[in-house]
């Protein structure tokens, strides 16, 4: 199978482009277009140029109108004369194989969609067994349905006997469509391969998660980037990868952490993005389970983001399409070293936004929300880390006596005299 992975060593240039609509005003395309310039970036490309077009939505033939398209081709052409080529184009949503093929007609330059993007970024960041056979399956799910763009340089031929072109006319049928009717059975054998074997892992997981004892099993999720492995480091004393890069981690780490006498199990999976493809979530689903056997999620979320309120929302559907938003959970807001305010001048009677609220303000405020389940720390510079273990520490035993009843006397504190 080709894959179309970026290496670090060999960093390309690459243009953007994303839509202005009713449903996607600038702002968020702006927000939208800097988390994939910082996919790109994670996959080893360099952006040097973005072009946006208000739009009802998108072209079904190119994406973008055929204006802004000659638009691009102009800068890409511009470039390659001033001795700077232009390696890909990458477009901010999912492209059907029929606009990628009039694209490529037009530009001339590899073209990639945000879904091969991040399915790129996963093919580099894939380590074990498990993520490569997941990575591959999706891969393989999202290059089916695009294979006739692969052979639009073969002819279709008409050559053969007669000239009715009836059902045993097997003549007709050119190399172009014979080679995509063998490719096509090739990845369908391959992915039901793949779909086995993940299947075979998804018994033995189970199987071990089965074996684990009686322990009280904590999830964290999150967005991307927001330093759920940074967090799992500090409780778990482990040295899981962490990276300010997205998608650094992809397979569940579980590590057995105590806080005081009680002992639970700590998860870190894969982070949530925006536009998730679906395909990787029905590949990765093995991973997920982690989350959906968990007993308490915590859910990190990167308070120094300007759009973390976004992303909360984004993490909140995708746990509910995983059937796990009832869950017990609370959020926890990392990298308030990071966060970042403008106080307004006495004169300015604009409204205020979230840029020019000050943190203790912003923790009044998710707190009076969330009716305090939520605590605000700094993984990194270890904030706040005692009160997280606290009320970490009673959350979980609170779950342990509902699940295990009779183990309450193991948890139970003594002072100095022996009394309760």
């Amino acid at each position: 199978m080709k894959e179309f992975v970026i290496s670090e060593a060999q960093a390309e240039t690459a243009i953007l482009v994303g839509l202005i609509t009713q449903q996607q005003d600038e702002r968020k395309t702006n927000e939208y277009l800097d988390e994939l310039e910082f996919l790109a970036d994670t996959a080893g490309a360099v952006t040097v140029k973005r072009f946006t077009q208000r739009a009802a939505g998108p072209s079904a033939v190119t994406y973008v109108g055929k204006g802004k398209l000659e638009e691009i081709r102009a800068f890409i052409e511009a470039e390659e004369e001033a001795e700077r080529e232009i390696g890909m184009v990458i477009f901010d949503d999912e492209l059907s194989a029929k606009q990628m093929r009039n694209i490529e007609a037009v530009l001339k330059v590899k073209i990639l969609d945000r879904t091969s993007l991040i399915l790129d970024i996963f093919a580099m960041r894939a380590q074990t067994a498990n993520a490569k056979t997941q990575v591959e399956l999706a891969q393989y799910r999202y290059m089916l349905p695009r294979l006739q763009r692969l052979w639009t340089h073969l002819e279709r031929q008409g050559g053969g006997s007669g000239s009715g072109g009836g059902k045993g006319s097997v003549g007709l049928r050119g190399p172009g469509e014979t080679q995509l009717e063998m490719d096509r059975r090739i990845i369908l054998n391959r992915m039901s391969l793949l779909k086995q074997r993940l299947a075979e892992i998804d018994r033995q997981k189970t199987t071990q998660r089965s074996n684990r004892g009686r322990m009280i099993r904590v999830a964290l999720v999150g967005y991307t980037n927001v330093g759920k492995s940074t967090l799992m480091n500090l409780m778990a004393k482990s040295e899981v990868f962490a990276e300010n890069k997205l998608f650094a981690t992809l397979d569940t780490t579980v590590r057995k952490v105590i806080i005081d006498n009680l002992p639970f199990l700590l998860s870190d999976t894969v982070g949530f993005i925006r536009k998730l493809p679906t395909d990787l979530v029905d590949s990765f689903k093995s991973t997920l389970d982690e989350v959906r056997e968990a007993d308490l999620l915590l859910h990190v979320v990167d308070i120094s983001h300007p759009d973390f309120e976004d992303q909360i929302k984004v993490v909140e559907k995708t746990l509910a399409d995983l059937d796990c938003s009832d869950k017990p959970s609370m959020i926890v807001f990392n990298k308030v070293d990071a966060y970042t305010w403008t106080e307004k001048d006495e004169d300015d009677l604009t409204p205020a936004t979230k840029e020019n609220i000050s943190l203790d303000d912003m923790m009044k405020t998710w707190m009076a929300r969330m009716n305090d389940n939520c605590i605000f720390i700094s993984a990194r510079q270890k904030t706040n880390i005692e009160e997280f273990r606290k009320v970490l520490y009673d959350k979980v035993r609170e779950l342990h006596v509902q699940k295990y009843p009779y183990n309450d006397f193991l948890f139970q504190k003594y002072d100095e005299d022996g009394e309760l």
